[in-house]
């Protein structure tokens, strides 16, 4: 007998239902916190969105093609990857559209999602690098809010431990999905404690979150770099936290798939961080309401009307936005007056240049919506 087994441990419970029925209608764990996690990922990125300029409301549009593009990318990764559980012996095709009993890959996730914002953005005359890095601590805050639904459905735990936190397990019932299998009217409990790898993976995305609020603050991030910065971070989680899972996966070189995906896309967002230079883009609108002057004499900022802004700005959306520098849009936030256009100047200090052409590309990507509309 060891010290380890003689001393109490503690345990933390697993649900042993993950679905309850709401009449005829099923609600199923996993959605809420999908569903949650969006939530919370729009709030961040609408509130980020607006510092560098864009109007209110710009998140919604975005998610209208961000989600679902999302959802089916992530979807098509995880049947790709797995594709025995729905088509070699035994499998069943239609269940490869049962998202709600798990089964989502973020790297289909970010990939469908990223294809939905771009297009998005390019409807709303925006950036996509400024959408990224608006969006870069919001993601992994909705993933570690998605994660809970892993707990929920008994998935994506480690091997046998006997830590503290060791977590307890239900068998679950695959005649029954949602729902632990019972035998004598208990649920019943796989043998051992595990580690929650889904738990450390939550809290690795919160880390990962505050790590991408704090850098970016300090080192003014823009052109995507934000971004770049939230995919090192997660990917150097994942890459370990996939070394440590024990449930079914496909192996390369016998290391798991997802093990050599975040260790790939961990190599490609490094060389986008460190090649990729600028100042952070700011944006001033085109065709759209200006904002109130704020007054210089009476110096109280409270005595502008906010509410009538804010109504203002949703009746008629830009139609477009120009690239400038922090200190032409803090000058556009007090005066209301557009900065003069630096394609047409050919001043570089307006955001329109950049190394290697990045702030041509920018440039031309603000007045997308308007030609869109023409063609």
């Amino acid at each position: 007998m060891t010290l380890v087994s003689t001393i109490p441990q503690a345990v933390l419970p697993s649900p042993s239902t993950a679905v309850w029925q709401l009449g005829p209608l099923p609600l199923r764990a996993y959605a809420l916190c999908i569903i949650a996690g969006i939530a919370v990922a729009c709030v961040v990125t609408e509130r980020r969105l607006r510092q560098r300029g864009v109007a209110p409301g710009a998140v919604l549009d975005i998610a209208v093609w961000a989600v679902p593009t999302g959802i089916i990318g992530a979807r098509i990764y995880h049947v790709i990857t797995s594709p025995e559980k729905y088509f070699g012996a035994g499998g069943e095709p239609l269940k490869a559209f049962a998202i709600w009993e798990g089964g989502l890959g973020i790297w289909g996730a970010v990939a469908g999602g990223a294809l939905g914002a771009w297009l998005a953005a390019r409807q709303l005359g925006i950036p996509f690098a400024v959408v990224a890095d608006a969006l870069a601590p919001g993601l992994p805050l909705a993933q570690a809010v998605g994660r809970v639904g892993n707990w929920f459905n008994n998935e994506l735990y480690g091997g046998l431990t006997t830590l503290p936190w060791g977590l307890q397990v239900h068998d679950m019932d695959p005649r029954n999905p949602g729902h632990a299998k019972v035998v004598d009217g208990e649920p019943v409990l796989l043998p051992g404690l595990y580690h929650p790898a889904f738990l450390y993976e939550a809290l690795w995305n919160v880390g990962v979150a505050a790590l991408v609020l704090v850098l970016d603050r300090r080192l003014r991030l823009g052109r995507g770099r934000a971004f770049a910065l939230y995919v090192m971070g997660y990917t150097a989680g994942r890459f370990w936290i996939e070394l440590m899972r024990t449930d079914e996966a496909n192996h390369i070189l016998g290391l798991r798939l997802n093990v050599w995906t975040a260790a790939l896309v961990f190599v490609g967002a490094l060389v986008y961080f460190l090649r990729v230079r600028g100042p952070r883009e700011y944006l001033v609108p085109l065709g759209g309401p200006a904002p109130a002057p704020v007054p210089t004499t009476g110096g109280d900022v409270s005595q502008v009307d906010l509410s009538e802004r804010e109504a203002g700005a949703r009746a008629a959306a830009p139609a477009g936005y120009r690239v400038v520098s922090e200190e032409q849009f803090r000058a556009y936030e007090e005066t209301g007056a557009v900065p003069d256009d630096p394609t047409a100047t050919g001043d570089a200090d307006g955001g329109a240049a950049g190394p290697d052409g990045a702030g041509d590309e920018a440039a031309g990507a603000t007045g997308s919506r308007a030609a869109d509309r023409e063609s």
